[in-house]
C-alpha cells in the first residue's frame, strides 16, 4: 500500500492500493497551524483503521506543496523519515496535481487551482484536460502572486477558478500509484516553497578601521 501525506495546506493522511484503488482510507485536519501536532495521530489512526503496519507500506508518497515553509516541512519530513526508516521508496508529488483531480472530473475546459499562500499572496497551477494513464495535464505552475496577477485565461480561453483550502492526500496516493503503473518518473523530493526565505546567510564582517 502507499502512505501518502501532505500538510501544504491542511493536514492529510491516507493509505492507498498500489493499483490505485480509491477509498482505501484517509484522515485530515483542516487547521493550519497544528501540522506537527495532528501528522502523528493521523497517520496512526489510517494504518489502525485498516489494521494495517508499517511493514504493510510499499513506498511513502509526499505531497511537495506549494506551501508555507513551515506547514509544509512538517510533511515532507514525517514521509522521509518514514520511508527511510523503513527503506522503501518516496515519491514526491505535486500537491495542487491532486486538487487539479478533483477539479477536472466537475469542470470542463482549462481551470486554475488556487492555494492560499498567506502575506497577501496565492499559489496557482492550470490544468487543462488529462494526460494519459487518467493524470491531470498541468500546463502552468505551481506559480507564486498576488491575487490580481493570479491569470484569468490560459490560451485565449477562460480559466474556470477552483479554490481550495485542502488537499486530499488519498488523491495524491492515486495520482502515485497510477504513475507507477505507468512507468513514470516522479518529481524531485524538493519543497515548491516559491518564496525566498526570511532568513538569510549574513554577509561577511564589515572591516573596522582603527
Amino acid at each position: 500500500m502507499l502512505l501518502s501525506i501532505d500538510t501544504s495546506a491542511g493536514s492529510s493522511v491516507a493509505l492507498t492500493r498500489v493499483e490505485g484503488i480509491p477509498g482505501a482510507f484517509e484522515s485530515s485536519s483542516a487547521d493550519t497551524m497544528k501540522h506537527a501536532e495532528v501528522i502523528g495521530s493521523l497517520m496512526e489512526s489510517c494504518l489502525t483503521e485498516l489494521g494495517a503496519s508499517a511493514a504493510d507500506v510499499t513506498a511513502v508518497v509526499a505531497g511537495v506543496g506549494p506551501g508555507p515553509f513551515t506547514g509544509l516541512r512538517v510533511g515532507l519530513a514525517a514521509a522521509s523519515a518514514f520511508a527511510v526508516g523503513r527503506g522503501i521508496p518516496l515519491l514526491p508529488v505535486v500537491s495542487h496535481d491532486a486538487i487539479g483531480f478533483d477539479a477536472l472530473e466537475e469542470v470542463d475546459g482549462p481551470v486554475i487551482v488556487v492555494t492560499d499562500a498567506r502575506r497577501r499572496e496565492l499559489y496557482w497551477s492550470i490544468y487543462d484536460g488529462w494526460c494519459s494513464h487518467g493524470l491531470p495535464n498541468r500546463v502552468a505552475g505551481p506559480s507564486l502572486s498576488r491575487p490580481e496577477e493570479v491569470p484569468v485565461d490560459f490560451e485565449g480561453r477562460a480559466l474556470t477558478r477552483w479554490d481550495a483550502s485542502e488537499v486530499s492526500a488519498g488523491l495524491l496516493g492515486i495520482i502515485a500509484a497510477r504513475r507507477l503503473a505507468a512507468g513514470l518518473e516522479f518529481e524531485h523530493f524538493e519543497p515548491l516553497y516559491l518564496r525566498s526565505p526570511d532568513v538569510t546567510m549574513p554577509g561577511a564582517p564589515k572591516r573596522v578601521n582603527s
